[in-house]
């Protein structure tokens, strides 16, 4: 059988620690209700923190789950509807007012300096620099700052306006082979720099590179989140081995099949098929329709189709942690 666990040791015998925070703030479309925050994600690796999409309510929902917006070091943003981005100017005026002096990453398609300046009309001071990564191809993956072996991906969806989901990817190395490093005479103090995946050229003119001491590259951790969309063959390709699938789920119920066409939104029942298309682990449904008020109703049919399926509500979180290849 597979076991979790939180870290393993360096060649230097320091803990390493791999997992990855998730919460799904909020799992309502087109306005937040009383008891429905809009959708949003947060993640959580090696002390910093992604947001994706910041809709009206965004501020409340990340503070009734504990969560702060101060640390956050990206804003994604899918999509320029309201309700994945109209939150935005009290969240910068938040992190202002905290005293905050670290730059800001934001990510979004095309237009999104143009968008962000037009909303900060009403936060037109802050004491930090906002830096603008705008998405101009269908396919485009960041290595932020800070967040060792982490990848970033937005793809393009097919929404009634330009659209992105983003899937996130955690690496993990192969194991460190101590009698490979010895028999090949590498010093110690060259261990660590080779476990990261640096090549190294000694003083003497040797060469070590991480294949010299490194076995195969194991599993990772692998996220994908997509809203607002219609399915295709892009989300497939991206969540394609997800250990979680969050994905849009407008409707429940199986006459608004039309409804969900003409306006570029998605069934529970086309999500799942994506799914188990996709091969993914588990899937999270979101971005539900304010007329859809018990999603709960309509996942035993969503489940015939993918079984590993849940209807999420606000707030629901996980850690994604790597899997031990050793069977105990």
């Amino acid at each position: 059988m597979m076991r979790l666990f939180t870290g393993e040791r360096n060649s230097d015998n320091s803990l390493k620690i791999y997992m990855i925070d998730v919460c799904l703030l909020g799992t309502s479309g087109m306005m937040p209700l009383p008891y429905r925050f809009l959708t949003s994600l947060m993640v959580r690796y090696n002390g910093k923190s992604i947001l994706i999409d910041c809709g009206e309510a965004t501020q409340i929902a990340m503070r009734k789950k504990g969560w702060s917006p101060n640390p956050i070091d990206i804003i994604c943003f899918t999509h320029y509807h309201a309700d994945h981005i109209s939150g935005l100017p009290g969240m910068l005026l938040t992190m202002g007012n905290a005293e905050r002096k670290e730059p800001l990453t934001l990510i979004g398609p095309r237009g999104l300096e143009k968008v962000v300046n037009s909303l900060r009309v009403i936060a037109p001071e802050l004491p930090f620099e906002i830096v603008f990564h705008e998405i101009k191809d269908d396919e485009v993956i960041f290595e932020p700052e800070g967040m060792p072996d982490f990848k970033l991906k937005a793809f393009k969806v097919n929404h009634n306006i330009t659209c992105y989901g983003y899937s996130m990817e955690l690496s993990r190395a192969g194991k460190f082979n101590v009698e490979a490093a010895l028999e090949h005479n590498i010093e110690k103090k060259y261990w660590g720099r080779l476990q990261k995946g640096e090549t190294i050229t000694t003083e003497a003119g040797e060469i070590y590179v991480p294949e010299m001491v490194l076995g195969k590259p194991r599993k990772g951790i692998h996220l994908t989140y997509t809203t607002d969309t219609r399915p295709t063959k892009s989300i497939v390709k991206n969540a394609k081995g997800s250990d979680l699938f969050i994905c849009e789920g407008m409707y429940g119920e199986k006459d608004k099949l039309q409804k969900a066409r003409e306006h570029k939104h998605m069934t529970f029942y086309e999500a799942a098929e994506m799914a188990k298309e996709a091969e993914v682990k588990e899937m999270w449904l979101t971005h539900y329709s304010p007329s859809l008020v018990n999603p709960m109703e309509f996942l035993p049919e969503t489940k015939k189709i993918f079984n590993n399926t849940i209807a999420a509500k606000d707030g629901r979180s996980i850690t994604l942690k790597f899997e031990d290849e050793t069977e105990e």
